[in-house]
């Protein structure tokens, strides 16, 4: 059984998600960011930087933070969505998710969602790397269905951030190559299961039924 810490965020839905693709058990566990747990004395051992997601895997008693970390391990141990004859080519896009997918888009969610208005300077700049993450990823997905032969955790890592396109402003049908291939994964029964695995329930927005 593996304990999932977490909350329905782009990088705890990784997690939920992954777990879900993997059909293993697990105890999702909620940490209520809204109301601070994540800075609670319980949650700090396991949590340096006070982040979710974090798992403890009580097979072997391992606990890994970092949702990139986690997305590796999970693939290792149970050994899918990781081929080895890509491992490189997958292990690159997730971590371009880490460095730069998941800050930039964070900052849009800061300034053209929950804050908007407080910075024009802010704003134009984050729908800028908003729009060049987008047009990066509809640039690979016209190559490719995936972000590499096969399903894998480069595309797990980076769905749950473009799940939340409204919020950096951004309309997928300018980006069809992204649209058809978030369409797709949208429809994964796990991904529907693992988007709500831990806290509130969300509908996954359907942008290709408009």
């Amino acid at each position: 059984m593996i304990d999932l810490y977490s909350s329905p965020t782009p990088n705890g839905r990784k997690i939920s998600i992954m777990l879900e693709e993997l059909g293993v058990d697990f105890n999702p566990i909620l940490i209520n960011l809204d109301k601070k747990e994540q800075f609670s004395e319980e949650f700090s051992k396991i949590s340096p930087a006070n982040k979710i997601p974090v798992i403890v895997d009580n097979d072997n008693n391992q606990t890994v933070f970092e949702s990139g970390a986690i997305l590796l391990y999970l693939a290792k141990k149970y050994d899918k969505f990781l081929d080895k004859d890509k491992y490189w080519e997958i292990i690159q896009w997730v971590f371009f998710q880490m460095a730069y997918v998941g800050p930039m888009l964070g900052q849009a969610h800061q300034y053209l969602f929950y804050h908007p208005g407080k910075s024009k300077f802010a704003e134009d700049k984050t729908k800028g790397y908003a729009q060049h993450i987008y047009s990066i990823l509809d640039k690979r997905l016209s190559k490719q269905e995936y972000f590499s032969d096969n399903y894998s955790i480069a595309d797990i890592s980076i769905w749950p951030w473009t799940a939340r396109y409204e919020r950096h402003q951004i309309n997928l049908h300018d980006y069809p190559n992204v649209l058809r291939w978030y369409k797709q994964i949208s429809t994964r029964p796990a991904v529907i299961k693992g988007y709500n695995s831990v806290g509130e329930s969300y509908e996954i927005p359907k942008p290709y039924a408009l």
